[in-house]
């Protein structure tokens, strides 16, 4: 194993810490993936379902995190290595940095997406030739070969620039930054959402749970994969940001702080978007394209439509930087130890191969547009479905085994800092039994292995 030269960074501060990891968590999935999955699964009680999930699963999976990286001050796979040596557990530690290459090389695409869209909006909105529709535009940008992946590029220029600096003065100060200014913008545009005449339709949505939806097993399974998503679980980067924190700090309150604030900001986000949908007559289910199709639509027929659309993909695109930070930041920690690369050039070579990896699912809505992969998944799809239903709950199983089976429970107790409490068992428990339950059967379902073991 190479050894470091310079001593490892640290975190300026805890409020550092905890906005740098509330940046991991508040990205695409809060808004963009948040707002449609919520449309499609029913709202209120797919909400319900999340926040218990949120409370049941996440808070205890981020905490167990949290805890890994401090007590051992190493990247994601160097963690595993020093806490359980010569032990299987370390599988985690390299799902991580796939993870890393494999969501932020997708994830890259519609942060491209996005980034043009702001620019556009910049320049007083999408220019619409010939009587085209939102839809035709989006879909004569997305099959184009050459221009999303400029702004795909500009991107990944942007996100290897603030990882590129480092730990204090990139990431924690782009947090620092970044993460107040959203959480002004989204309060803002919700608040004027709420104005368009849509609002008691999107309160109702989203706040008066159909009861019946509670017996529909795919309500569940989307909200405990959302959660995962949105609050970055199993991925890697709770665990490499809180090898940057020093032993002093209380870790319960930061787990719990993140996971609220990153819940709040979906359920806010959500109050940006419905409301709009309502007041124009637009579907809550309207997929994917919910945010670039329907919402642009929605800014063209407003008073202050273009500068609610700049607002908006500036808040998207922001949002997309800080989680892709956290990302390439999995990847680039474990190759400056593993390959002793100063963090400059590990920055450099990870984030132009995981550009080159994102190629192809940029062409997959344009020239290979019919190649599938993984069944009928375009390669896009295929690339999401690989990362959040296989390799993120199976690092996020591996992670509640380990620390609720694999650890000693007393310096489990002692690193999530819940010695001596009865919080402390029961947060153990969850870890050993309801955490990895529930886990496996959101696996078997997005699988499809749950069908086949019913007979369904």
């Amino acid at each position: 194993m190479s050894s470091q030269h310079a001593p490892r960074e640290q975190w300026a501060s805890k409020l550092g810490f905890m906005l740098a990891a509330l940046g991991s968590a508040v990205g695409l999935g809060n808004i963009w993936r948040f707002s449609y999955v919520a449309g499609e699964s029913g709202g209120g009680a797919f909400l319900l379902v999340y926040l218990l999930c949120i409370v049941a699963i996440g808070i205890p999976i981020v905490l167990a995190e949290f805890a890994i990286g401090r007590r051992s001050q190493s990247d994601v796979v160097g963690s595993f290595q020093s806490l359980a040596p010569g032990k299987p557990w370390v599988l985690a530690g390299y799902l991580g940095v796939a993870s890393a290459f494999i969501i932020l090389s997708f994830y890259g695409v519609v942060a491209g997406w996005s980034l043009h869209y702001f620019i556009q909006y910049f320049a007083g909105g999408p220019s619409l030739e010939g009587g085209m529709s939102y839809g035709d535009y989006f879909g004569a940008f997305t099959s184009n070969m050459v221009q999303p992946l400029f702004w795909q590029f500009a991107f990944m220029a942007l996100t290897v620039g603030i990882v590129f600096v480092g730990v204090k003065k990139g990431i924690e100060l782009s947090n620092k930054i970044l993460m107040p200014l959203l959480a002004i913008l989204v309060i803002v545009l919700a608040g004027y959402s709420l104005t368009l005449g849509g609002a008691s339709e999107a309160i109702s949505f989203l706040f008066s749970p159909d009861w019946s939806a509670l017996g529909e097993p795919a309500v569940w399974f989307s909200a405990l994969s959302q959660a995962f998503f949105s609050l970055s679980l199993g991925m890697g980067a709770l665990i490499t940001y809180g090898s940057y924190l020093n032993q002093k700090e209380k870790l319960p309150g930061a787990a719990v702080g993140v996971s609220i604030m990153d819940s709040g900001f979906a359920i806010i986000a959500g109050l940006m978007i419905f409301p709009a949908v309502f007041a124009f007559g637009i579907a809550p289910d309207s997929g994917p394209g919910l945010v670039f199709i329907t919402l642009p639509e929605i800014f063209n027929n407003l008073s202050l439509g273009t500068l609610f659309g700049l607002l908006f993909f500036f808040l998207l695109t922001a949002a997309a930087i800080s989680s892709g930070v956290s990302l390439l930041e999995v990847a680039v920690a474990f190759f400056m130890r593993q390959m002793n690369w100063t963090r400059q050039k590990a920055a450099l070579i990870i984030g132009t191969i995981i550009f080159l990896i994102g190629l192809p699912s940029s062409f997959s809505f344009g020239a290979w547009s019919d190649v599938t992969v993984l069944g009928d998944r375009s390669i896009f799809d295929s690339m999401d479905f690989l990362a959040s239903y296989i390799f993120l709950p199976v690092g996020g199983f591996i992670i509640a085994l380990f620390v609720g089976w694999g650890w000693k429970k007393a310096d489990a107790l002692a690193a999530g800092d819940l010695q001596g409490s009865a919080i402390g068992i029961v947060w153990i428990w969850i870890l050993r039994i309801a955490a990895p339950i529930a886990i496996l059967l959101v696996f078997l379902y997005s699988t499809g292995l749950l069908n086949l073991i019913t007979g369904e």
